[in-house]
């Protein structure tokens, strides 16, 4: 995944480059008078204006919701796209490049008898440039004394390449300007010539607003990927809406200067950072550099071979081709991701680029959405712990079922209330093919559904479906007679009651309390709350009018909590509760006092000793036995030091709140057996 983020940011440059190409040829194609020029300084002046307001009103986050595999796939297919319309002229073919790939493919095949002296210019750049890179990385593995120099060399490779070539071009060519042997690049303009106010012409930007989008998105990108990456690598954090505004100011003022929509490359702050740069003022001193060529330089331009420029830009984008590798790694990580990746490939490759990046963006957004809209809603069993003196607690390995019997049931109680001995279980999902075996009965009644998600608008009904069902096939309704009485009562979704039904219903207990494991859940929506109150609402008609008790354990923020208290959870009896049941011995008290720390003498256990706690900020209460004897009680202090079972609900006003799964049991155990949790 490295390779790929690095090999990504290698050509995103390239990228915005065959963008702003296919726009110049749209413009210019519909409207001849506008040149090109003009069309480059237009886009870069409104993808300056453009990024400058994204920067401005905080919209960075916004490139973190484009997928790896949706870049990999459209930049693969650029990759594919760029490198083949640059083999026509590595054999000096006269082809359309402007074409689709496929179709660039056949004009060269079609055209390939008329092979001409570029190949050799071109194909001996294309080898030499390999030889660099892969012998000069297996030298400096062998010879670390050359390691430095290597690197130098390899990062200069392109240019030496390029100089060697118009060395020779220049020498076979410096009495043929009229006819060259091989094509050459000519004509370079020195200076600022195209310095100036740039053209406001909305003309420009109608008929390039396909493509405007894709050019903005990609500089974002590739800036802003740079910025994290050398924010990684050197221990500091970037801000992207200031990396955004960068680029906005950038590219406005070299708009004036007859500039083209630019970004940050990573090859080259790579090659900065490597020479030994520390400060933005290195780009003073490159800055310069390009500013003498400008001036001094372009003559020597004049005979570079086409060719060996085509083999450079070959050698920059092949090698940046998703290899074998991540294609398998994706596939055996993420199939619709896989999918994502090929189609953005072969649109890409197929139609243009702006299209591929469209089709890999939006169907990324799609599978993250439909990601959050179908979360895991799963049915947790518990597995008893015994433990190994060389290891500690481990799961049980007596065997067991899930069957609800009156017989197991009542003994998963007992084992709730075992004096000096609390046992100790872990909360897994009924289904886990590891656990199966080894489970052990729940409480009569009592259903645990873990959420792995926050419940929002687009899940809520999903996840409420699900519930539904998973209680239903748990548990059975609250009075079978009454459905046997009163049939015609009955709506016309419901089932009519038969032997089967009542057979298979039997044996199950009824429904008494559901425990949410809340742990994944961070955000609620009023659709959420919502849709508690109409499950709430629906399993008290299942059971016939009995009030069946909800129970939130792992809940991770305070702004989940103060939701559920507003919408009347949290007491037993859920948000229809009007006060705190005097079945527990509570008491109503205000939020104020119930903020404040305290100490209790609240018994827990039935081995007399007492129990001090102390309350923590999320309400709940930290379990501490100073009287428990070290010899005699051993067991039963380790479990109340370590057990997270001993972290109970004890704010007044909000039982049915806890501080994990086992907290949560323990306290509907106790109220099944009818033994008052808490004693003054």
């Amino acid at each position: 995944m490295q390779r790929l983020q690095t090999s990504t940011l290698n050509m995103v440059c390239t990228v915005v480059s065959l963008l702003v190409g296919q726009a110049i040829s749209k413009v210019t194609q519909e409207h001849p008078s506008i040149s090109g020029p003009e069309v480059a300084a237009c886009l870069s002046l409104f993808a300056g204006i453009t990024t400058l307001t994204i920067g401005l009103i905080r919209l960075g986050i916004l490139v973190d919701f484009i997928s790896e595999p949706a870049i990999a796939g459209y930049m693969t297919g650029s990759a594919i796209t760029i490198s083949l319309g640059q083999w026509p002229k590595v054999f000096g073919l006269q082809v359309n490049t402007h074409q689709a790939p496929y179709l660039i493919v056949y004009g060269l095949f079609k055209h390939l008898k008329e092979i001409k002296l570029d190949a050799v210019f071109g194909i001996t750049a294309l080898v030499l440039l390999y030889i660099i890179k892969l012998g000069g990385t297996r030298l400096a593995s062998r010879i670390p004394a050359l390691k430095k120099p290597l690197f130098f060399l390899g990062i200069m490779r392109s240019g030496l390449v390029v100089v060697s070539g118009t060395l020779i071009s220049y020498f076979i060519n410096v009495n043929r300007k009229s006819d060259p042997i091989i094509k050459i690049i000519e004509e370079v303009p020195a200076g600022f010539d195209a310095l100036g106010a740039p053209s406001l012409n909305m003309t420009i930007i109608k008929e390039a607003s396909s493509v405007f989008p894709s050019i903005i998105l990609i500089m974002i990108l590739e800036h802003v990927s740079v910025a994290k990456s050398f924010g990684c690598m050197n221990n500091y954090v970037i801000n992207p809406n200031q990396e955004i505004l960068a680029i906005g100011i950038s590219n406005i003022i070299g708009s004036f200067f007859g500039a083209y929509p630019s970004t940050g490359a990573f090859s080259r702050t790579a090659v900065m950072a490597r020479s030994g740069a520390k400060t933005p003022m290195a780009g003073v001193f490159s800055g310069s550099v390009v500013v003498l060529a400008l001036y001094v330089l372009t003559p020597a331009f004049y005979y570079i071979p086409e060719s060996v420029l085509a083999s450079v830009v070959i050698h920059a984008v092949i090698d940046l081709v998703s290899g074998p590798k991540f294609i398998k790694e994706l596939w055996q990580l993420s199939i619709p991701e896989f999918f994502i990746f090929i189609i953005a490939v072969v649109v890409t490759c197929f139609i243009d680029v702006e299209s591929g990046i469209y089709v890999s963006v939006g169907l990324s957004l799609l599978l993250m959405l439909m990601k959050i809209a179908r979360p895991s809603v799963s049915s947790l069993g518990r597995v008893k712990l015994t433990v190994n003196h060389d290891v500690g607690l481990i799961p049980s390995t007596g065997n067991s079922s899930l069957n609800h019997s009156t017989t197991s049931a009542e003994g998963g109680l007992k084992d709730m209330r075992r004096t000096g001995n609390q046992d100790r279980y872990i909360y897994v999902e009924e289904t886990d093919p590891h656990y199966t075996q080894l489970m052990v009965p729940l409480p009569p009644g009592v259903v645990v559904v873990r959420i792995s998600s926050s419940i929002l608008y687009p899940n809520a009904n999903y996840i409420s479906e699900n519930i539904l069902s998973i209680i239903k096939s748990r548990t059975r309704p609250g009075n079978n007679s009454h459905h046997l009485d009163a049939v015609e009562d009955r709506t016309w979704s419901q089932p009519l009651p038969n032997e089967d039904y009542l057979n298979q219903s039997l044996p199950k207990p009824y429904l008494d309390s559901i425990v949410f494991d809340f742990s994944a859940v961070d955000n609620l929506d009023a659709t959420a709350i919502h849709t508690l109150h109409s499950i709430q609402r629906t399993f008290d008609q299942y059971t016939s009018g009995k009030v069946v008790e909800f129970h939130f354990c792992h809940i991770n923020t305070i702004e989940v909590r103060q939701l559920l208290i507003k919408a009347g959870f949290g007491r037993i009896g859920g948000a229809d509760a009007i006060s705190s049941s005097s079945d527990y011995g509570l008491s109503s008290k205000n939020d104020e006092e119930m903020s404040r720390p305290k100490s209790t003498g609240y018994g827990i256990f039935d081995n007399g000793n007492s129990v001090q706690t102390v309350k923590t900020s999320m309400g709940l209460l930290v379990t501490m036995s100073p009287d428990i004897n070290d010899n005699d009680h051993s067991d039963l202090k380790d479990y109340m030091y370590e057990s997270p079972a001993t972290l109970l609900s004890s704010d007044n006003m909000y039982p049915s709140f806890h501080w994990d799964i086992e907290a949560a049991v323990y306290a509907i155990s106790e109220k099944l057996q009818h033994k008052p949790k808490f004693c003054s």
